[in-house]
């Protein structure tokens, strides 16, 4: 699939809507660790609807067909349909519900073909899906060196396909609105070449993908002071090369300022002008900003917040860290900045409104 046209995490949100819409199967194809399923899965919360994730990898063709079983109200043989798959009764609950069907293409050849009908008709044997279920499948490609069987032409043409790609954009996007450590965000934010870095062809256990990121993103929500452990344990989840690198970097993020002091107004220059820590930086202060917004309504104190927010890149940070800053806090979180009650809101907004307004394009 070389020849195929790529789309990143937010093309293929709008894919999948505009499928559900028409009723139509989608799979999504790419290569390990970039966020397919998750991607479903935040869509399907978005639309208040339920996933049902079956992993046909791991299945066997009764799993999907059902097993027969002698009925002796009508003296034959008859099918119980498997428990997996959501009946009328559960489906009525949900204004959707997503029949998401991971790793199609590394399902045997007879699992795929007891699915077949299912996706073709939306029915198999006597059991057939409620109106408002939806389906996509997803899988590698058989480049990745994962274990996959050829689809069969007839069940390919019953899909519409999309084949992701890795941007960094839609999962900083993503990062910031999942709350992933700013330590990660503020690194990945300078060095966006190590978002991803997985080889076919090379040896290594361990790789860097927005999943394996999200895995060091936990590690150090609970820290707990073992630099050497979780060194160990970052370089067994993105490669030993990354967890070297990431680990100098958050030693010198460690020195940066509190964001709450700064938001406060207790500090306003900066000292230590290593770009990935100013980045990380950033992003924490962003969190602090949505923070206190998801605490308490938009008051006076916020607004202190907002403005100290303001000076304080304008002073201290490069235009592309200020616009970053500004993107998240106004773009992707939405955050209620009253001009009239910033003092620094017309001196930010001449200076940078332009770069804002195409950043968020």
């Amino acid at each position: 699939m070389s020849d195929t046209r790529t789309v990143t995490a937010i093309q293929a949100r709008k894919s999948l809507l505009k499928a559900f819409r028409v009723k139509r199967p989608l799979f999504l194809w790419g290569p390990p660790g970039i966020g397919k399923s998750e991607l479903v899965e935040n869509i399907t919360n978005e639309l208040g609807g339920l996933m049902i994730d079956l992993r046909l990898g791991q299945m066997e063709p009764t799993d999907i067909r059902g097993i027969p079983f002698y009925n002796k109200d009508i003296g034959k043989m008859d099918w119980a349909p498997p428990v997996e798959l959501p009946d009328e009764e559960m489906a009525k609950d949900y204004p959707v519900v997503v029949l998401f069907l991971d790793e199609l293409n590394s399902a045997a050849p007879s699992v795929q073909s007891a699915a077949y009908q299912l996706i073709l008709n939306r029915r198999i044997g006597k059991y057939r899906l409620p109106k408002n279920v939806v389906m996509v499948a997803a899988g590698n490609r058989e480049s990745d060196k994962g274990v996959t069987y050829r689809m069969p032409t007839p069940l390919a043409n019953r899909f519409l396909h999309q084949e992701m790609k890795v941007d960094f954009g839609s999962w900083q996007t993503w990062a910031v609105e999942n709350k992933i450590h700013p330590e990660v965000v503020g690194y990945l934010s300078f060095a966006k070449q190590d978002l991803y870095d997985f080889d076919a062809k090379s040896s290594s256990r361990a790789f860097a993908t927005p999943r394996t990121w999200s895995f060091v993103s936990e590690l150090l929500a609970e820290d707990d002071g073992d630099n050497d452990t979780l060194t160990n344990l970052i370089a067994g989840t993105v490669g030993e090369g990354l967890a070297v690198k990431f680990m100098a970097h958050r030693k010198v993020s460690g020195r940066m300022p509190d964001p709450a002091d700064i938001l406060s107004g207790k500090v306003t220059t900066l000292d230590i002008k290593e770009v990935s820590a100013m980045y990380s930086l950033v992003i924490s202060m962003c969190y602090e900003l949505k923070a206190h917004v998801e605490n308490k309504p938009a008051d006076a104190q916020f607004h202190s917040m907002a403005d100290n927010f303001l000076g304080y890149m304008m002073k201290n940070f490069e235009t592309e860290l200020t616009v970053m800053g500004a993107r998240i806090a106004l773009t992707t979180y939405d955050l209620p900045f009253l001009p009239t009650k910033l003092k620094n809101f017309d001196a930010f907004h001449a200076k940078y409104g332009k770069y804002i307004l195409q950043a968020g394009t």
